[in-house]
């Protein structure tokens, strides 16, 4: 009985047989290296740059965070932007002492009915800031 259910279930995702929201979740589930937390958090893109001095000036792009987790976040945004490139991002958690301020890679994206989700990791950030993820998870 269950032998049957995960087989249609793998039918289904490999057929496209369910939204793709749902396709994206079971698809993510293996990749993350730690828990996503939800979260309702909006910034503001003004700069993006690559390593080899690139740099796109002037975006101003409104972004709606929905997601986080010790190596990255998750967001929304109209704006069309592009994979592989940088942006600089302070991340409140709670209280001030609980802001991060970190370099963001932007690492893939999927188009949505009304906007672009995109998948981000952070970079360089230490890993005795641990505690601010755990803190923020208990509450």
């Amino acid at each position: 009985m269950y032998k049957f259910s995960i087989i249609k279930c793998v039918l289904e995702v490999e057929t496209g047989m369910i939204p793709q929201i749902l396709r994206r979740y079971v698809f993510m589930l293996d990749k993350r290296r730690s828990k996503r937390l939800d979260v309702d958090m909006s910034l503001n893109i003004s700069n993006l740059f690559k390593q080899d001095n690139i740099l796109i000036g002037n975006i101003d792009a409104p972004i709606h965070v929905v997601n986080i987790s010790k190596n990255g976040i998750g967001f929304e945004s109209e704006a069309l932007l592009p994979i592989g490139y940088y942006f600089n991002a302070k991340i409140n958690l709670g209280n001030q002492e609980s802001s991060l301020y970190t370099v963001v890679q932007i690492v893939r994206t999927e188009k949505q009915e009304s906007s672009m989700y995109y998948g981000c990791e952070f970079i360089g950030l230490a890993p005795i800031l641990d505690f601010i993820f755990e803190d923020f998870e208990k509450n």
